[in-house]
């Protein structure tokens, strides 16, 4: 009761403190962690705003690496894991249970998987960030650098307000508006068979250009894996007349029997899985189709859906690597911005890259690592256009050859789990088991704090 009460003062005080000299710009801010050095850097483009010291988890409750960003915020937090440990000044990443709070922090890992730190910072910290502020977790330092490529997004001059066509009339039948979701299908490439996705729903039309204040834009681009493959495979054998049971990308009872009747028409053997090279050559020279290319983009904004499409991937057999990119000082009408990014390591196993094709990794350490792999994207014009008209400061790319990530769902931005590389791996095992300290009998008593 009494640690509640006074807790319940520390907020009080806290909503009279002020960060005006950051004011307005916690859309753009990042969050570095390093759990080598145990340390946490705020930056602004790749300026430093404020360090602090942290703790993150232990040997047996690792935090994660990866690039993650704020999903919710809450000044006082009890562990739903961990006893109801407090968790003050909580800022959650995943929905599984990762997050920043107030802890004790012991200059080395020692919490159950969270970010801990001081009480101080946690509270200043705090009051900088909005829902949706990039948290990026390494092993080693890593650093935002400015980025130049004619390849990456500027911002598009806004449309003039009156009609394009001043002198044709315009019938309202076709310009009603609607209360019902919209569908977003993207046919972005001659005869390819990107369309309609049940899971790729806006419920509204997204914030035009004009509207400064809309939320950034968190954008996506991987390699088209299983579950892109398996969607435009079920929008082809509906066009050829088989039944699927939608186009979700889920390899359902329906889609199942779609794919072995189309076996069966082709001739094709049964054996083996379900989606093979020789089903996908049959499908798409039935349809009349060409096979798309190898990336795909998907665009998010204010944790939801927005729209995804099919991308070329220049070389793909050579890694794309992890990176991840921000922009800031938008201009529209100058159509000028600034993207700084950082390149993230991120070891992929052998059966990985056999699955993907890939015979090439990455080198994380390479000067422009992140630059080379933004030449390498193929966008087309109309997704370009329309990022470029939506994209506001704060908008944000993220990089990767593993698609969605295990923590990405509903009511996420993209999160990206990275795996350590094996020399720092080590390097965090020897930090995680600190020379023991003697510590006075009564120190437990205020180590309820972030035990999460």
């Amino acid at each position: 009761m009494l640690r509640h009460l006074v807790f319940g003062f520390g907020l009080l005080s806290a909503t009279m403190l002020s960060h005006t000299a950051f004011a307005g710009a916690g859309g753009t801010l990042q969050i570095v962690i390093s759990k080598d050095k145990q340390s946490l850097t705020v930056y602004d483009g790749d300026t430093v705003v404020t360090t602090s010291k942290v703790s993150t988890g232990k040997a047996g409750h690792t935090t994660p690496s990866g690039i993650f960003s704020i999903l919710e915020k809450r000044k006082y937090h009890e562990s739903n894991i961990y006893s109801n440990a407090p968790m003050p000044w909580m800022q959650r990443l995943t929905w599984s249970g990762i997050a920043l709070h107030e802890g004790v922090v012991p200059n080395y890992p020692a919490s159950h998987g969270c970010i801990r730190m001081p009480g101080a910072f946690a509270q200043s910290l705090y009051q900088m960030t909005e829902r949706g502020a990039h948290v990026i977790v390494t092993d080693a330092p890593v650093t935002p650098e400015r980025i130049e490529s004619a390849a990456l997004f500027l911002p598009r001059k806004p449309l003039p307000n009156g009609p394009l066509f001043p002198d044709v009339e315009l019938r309202t039948s076709s310009i009603r508006g609607t209360s019902k979701p919209v569908e977003v299908a993207m046919n972005v490439v001659p005869n390819n068979p990107a369309a309609t996705h049940s899971d790729v729903v806006t419920d509204a039309p997204a914030a035009g250009a004009e509207d400064q204040d809309a939320a950034p834009l968190r954008i996506l681009i991987t390699r088209r894996g299983e579950r892109e493959t398996l969607m435009d495979a079920q929008v082809l054998l509906q066009d050829l007349g088989f039944e699927t049971g939608g186009t979700d990308g889920l390899a359902g009872p329906m889609t199942r029997s779609a794919i072995a009747g189309f076996k069966r028409w082709k001739n094709i053997s049964p054996k083996g899985p379900l989606v093979t090279p020789e089903f996908l050559a049959a499908l798409y020279e039935s349809a009349g189709k060409t096979q798309p290319p190898a990336g795909q983009i998907m665009v998010r904004q204010n944790f939801e859906p927005l729209f995804e499409a099919p991308v070329g991937i220049k070389d793909p057999e050579i890694a794309l690597g992890t990176h991840f990119l921000t922009v800031d000082k938008l201009d529209r009408r100058a159509e000028t911005a600034e993207w700084h990014g950082m390149t993230v390591p991120n070891e992929l196993s052998a059966a990985t890259m056999r699955r993907l094709g890939i015979t090439v990794a990455d080198d994380p350490n390479a000067s422009g690592a992140a630059a080379r792999t933004i030449d390498r994207i193929e966008i087309p014009a109309d997704i370009r256009d329309r990022i470029e008209t939506l994209m506001t400061d704060g908008t944000s790319i993220t990089i990767n050859d593993e698609g969605l990530g295990p923590e990405t769902g509903k009511g996420t931005d993209f999160v990206t789990i990275t795996r350590s590389q094996p020399k720092v791996a080590a390097a965090e095992t020897s930090i995680a088991k600190p020379r023991p300290v003697r510590q006075p009998q009564a120190a437990p008593r205020y180590r309820t704090i972030g035990l999460y």
